[in-house]
């Protein structure tokens, strides 16, 4: 088995909780939902808790040894989580990636193999 980390960019898929949300069909937002309980439950996905907005996000840089923030994402992109999957290959994880709502709804999955650099 291989490793894999997806990213999961909302695109023009609106945030949770946003006035833009409340736009989103009903019959989308409950297959969205049904998509990701069947994520759950799959043994070989791990994941984080979602992510906040962007707009609560603060970036940190070092500067000359101190930590220097800046209000707001690092860039435009809204990445809105990650998971982490267990699968065979590539296609396999790719078939998971297809189940994240992002990745028909506006956004997009970006997957990764995960690497180990120590």
């Amino acid at each position: 088995m291989m490793q894999f980390v997806l990213v999961i960019h909302q695109g023009t898929y609106p945030l949770p909780g946003t006035l833009q949300a409340e736009l989103v069909s009903e019959e989308d937002r409950k297959a969205a939902y049904a998509d990701w309980a069947a994520i759950g439950k799959m043994e070989n996905v791990t994941g984080a808790p979602p992510m906040g907005l962007p707009k609560d996000a603060m970036t940190v840089r070092v500067e000359d040894g101190s930590a220097v923030t800046t209000e707001g994402p690092f860039d435009n992109t809204s990445v809105g989580g990650f998971l982490v999957v267990e699968a065979e290959d590539l296609d396999a994880a790719i078939a998971i990636a297809s189940r994240v709502p992002q990745a028909r709804l506006g956004g997009a999955v970006e997957v990764r193999p995960s690497a180990r650099y120590w």
